[in-house]
């Protein structure tokens, strides 16, 4: 790391007033908003931003930076003014507008919003997932392409909500599991939740528990105030190259208020103009809103940027004796010219399920994507998600691609998001399809941040069988659809399983891949996934139109044979992807969905949205049941006979 100049403590006292009298301004301006964390917080943000962190105000995105999660998001208004005064493009003007629409200071962290915000958080917990995901990317990209490219440290602040959420211990188990040595992690310890202290609801030894998992751990005690031991603390936490670190830092809430120190509802906006007068006089700056000393302001930009451009250049001299182009094209995820021509191609009427074609679709392309790195929740098998002669990522080899989650969903989803922010590396995690619901939070903010992460989803549908409801699927479809910006797509069949996988990779943001468990009869050849829907049968002139996704366009062909010896012809279509139907789209496949032509949609979950499609739906509306996969399927309505039957109802309709 380049030397820094060191700042007097009167600088240091100056900044940490500044950004104090900042965290009160915002919220009060905005009549919204988190005081008391930012407040407290404020000497250990200082010296992240002044003293220990890699960074380049001027290039926000520079691979080799070192990353900073602020997991407890509320306390936004903090990272928003320690950027500002390190250089990044934030005005004064910005932290003005915090958390008003088209600011770049909203209510939490945004990434793609905010220059130097790393991920979007706010639910607690998530960023601390993050973190443990960017730690993992950052370890393999070093053991691949070496120390000169990739050689830096992931930072995360949490607080006792984060620590609280259960996906914190899910993240912090394999990350202990994993010795990921990088990742460092300072525990705000307040003791104060929304609610009143801590004490209302926990009384875990958050140092034992963090030891349990593996982890390397300090109690600093009450040095919140004091930059020098905060430096020391972390300096030493870096020299552990074997285990993360967890820094307890006591902090008391609203620091320095004569009003609301320690005080529970400090967590919100709590102080009001005359407690903020107060503060400022203790902080022995201007009572005026949103001061700054300009002086000050501009030396700690220009030795922030003076070291970023510095550390930066060093950077580049030591990388570009390594770098070429493919090392590039996979730093910056491009894809490479002609990849998807390694496609396999199903023959017709092979029988195979799509999870399992998509293991094939993975092995025959992974050549081409030296960046992923795959794994499940315990389900590798089972999912497809498996590279064959992939090597196991462990702390003995961190270079592996294939990753053990074990039974941590809720985890495993978190981390991928922040392996997707980290760059260079491209993340696919698989479990079974109804465990999406513990994955939700962290499809939702990949939908959100446009991290592109591919969720892979097996065992799509009643078909399951045996194992009954509680593993049975029915909701869980409709429900990722309502997510704005998640590609979801349920291919018919092994061939649009090959070209979800090329959607997949093209898109700049999440894809949700439904995969079934059981054989599927080869009925396409993977067109839909590219024009949003594709006649699989070709009949002119239709009397209806069965519209399927997934394993029902097969039982849908079969149906519509039978239909066909009533002298009823039916064209047949699939539609894998709704979200990839859009206008312009629609309009061009107006001629397939024929205007006056009853549309039957046919699909084995819920029938909510479907109407948006089609007349008459054949969906399950209930949960499903224990049984062999095939009679769960036949008595609750997915099957060829209740197909043939509503559609000759439809057609009779139509022509009465």
């Amino acid at each position: 790391m380049t030397s820094r100049t060191p700042l007097t403590s009167e600088q240091d006292a100056l900044a940490i007033a500044m950004i104090r009298g900042i965290a009160m301004d915002a919220p009060f301006g905005a009549r919204s908003g988190h005081q008391g964390t930012a407040m407290a917080l404020a000497p250990l943000g200082h010296v992240l931003y002044q003293r220990i962190m890699r960074h380049d105000p001027a290039d926000p995105t520079w691979i080799d930076r070192d990353r900073l999660v602020v997991s407890n998001g509320h306390a936004s208004i903090l990272q928003y003014a320690l950027l500002y005064l390190a250089g990044y493009q934030i005005s004064l003007d910005d932290l003005r507008r915090f958390r008003q629409w088209g600011s770049i200071t909203p209510g939490h962290p945004e990434v793609g919003v905010t220059p130097g915000v790393e991920v979007t958080t706010g639910p607690l917990g998530q960023g601390f997932a993050n973190a443990v995901g960017m730690a993992i990317a950052e370890r393999y990209l070093r053991d691949r392409l070496g120390a000169d490219s990739i050689d830096h440290h992931t930072y995360v602040i949490a607080g006792d909500g984060c620590l609280m959420e259960g996906v914190s211990h899910e993240a912090a188990s394999l990350a202990g599991h994993l010795g990921l040595g990088r990742l460092i992690c300072v525990f705000d310890d307040n003791r104060i939740t929304i609610d009143g202290s801590t004490d209302l609801s926990i009384s875990d030894d958050v140092a034992q528990r963090f030891e349990s998992y593996g982890w390397h751990v300090n109690y600093l005690g009450e040095v919140g105030e004091d930059c020098d031991a905060i430096e020391d603390s972390i300096i030493e936490a870096r020299a552990v190259a074997d285990r993360p670190s967890l820094l307890i830092l006591r902090t008391h809430i609203a620091t320095p208020s004569p009003d609301h120190t320690d005080d529970h509802q400090a967590h919100g906006l709590a102080l009001d103009a005359a407690a903020i007068s107060r503060t400022k006089s203790v902080l022995e700056i201007p009572d005026e809103p949103f001061w700054v000393d300009p002086d000050a302001v501009e030396v700690m930009r220009e030795r922030c940027l003076a070291a970023g451009r510095a550390e930066h250049d060093e950077w580049r001299q030591r990388n570009g004796a390594t770098q070429s182009q493919e090392r590039s094209a996979w730093i910056e995820q491009r894809l490479p010219a002609g990849w998807s021509e390694s496609l396999p191609q199903f023959e017709p009427d092979e029988s195979i399920a799509t999870r399992q074609a998509f293991q094939k679709v993975i092995n025959a392309t992974a050549h081409h994507f030296p960046g992923l790195l795959i794994g499940a929740a315990d389900l590798t098998g089972n999912t497809g998600v498996h590279l064959s002669g992939a090597d196991v990522h462990s702390a003995e080899s961190p270079g592996g691609q294939q990753i053990h989650y074990g039974v941590r969903e809720h985890a495993m989803g978190s981390i991928m998001v922040g392996m997707a922010h980290h760059g260079g590396v491209l993340p696919v995690g698989g479990t079974f399809f109804v465990f999406s619901d513990y994955m939700r939070p962290a499809l939702r903010l990949a939908a959100m941040s446009h991290a592109r992460v591919c969720f892979v989803f097996s065992h799509d549908s009643v078909g399951v069988g045996e194992d009954g409801p509680t593993h049975q699927p029915i909701e869980q479809l409709a429900s990722l659809r309502a997510i704005p910006g998640l590609q979801v797509i349920r291919p018919a069949d092994a061939n649009e399983t090959a070209h979800a996988w090329r959607a997949a990779v093209e898109y700049d943001g999440p894809t949700a891949l439904i995969l079934t468990r059981q054989a599927v009869r080869v009925v396409t050849d993977g067109s839909a996934i590219d024009d949003g829907m594709a006649s699989i049968n070709r009949v002119e002139a239709p009397d209806l139109i069965l519209l399927g996704t997934g394993s029902e366009v097969a039982l849908c062909l079969q149906a519509a044979e039978v239909l066909a010896a009533e002298s009823i012809s039916a064209r047949v279509i699939s539609l894998p992807s709704w979200d990839r139907l859009d206008p312009a789209v629609r309009a061009e496949s107006a001629d397939l969905l024929a205007p006056g032509v009853p549309v039957l949609s046919v699909e084995a979950g819920v029938t909510f949205g479907w109407a948006a499609f089609a007349d008459r739906s054949l969906g399950i509306d209930r949960f499903g049941a224990s049984a062999p996969g095939d009679e769960v399927m036949d008595r609750l309505g997915i099957c060829v006979s209740t197909i043939v039957e509503a559609g000759r109802e439809l057609v009779a309709e139509a022509r009465s």
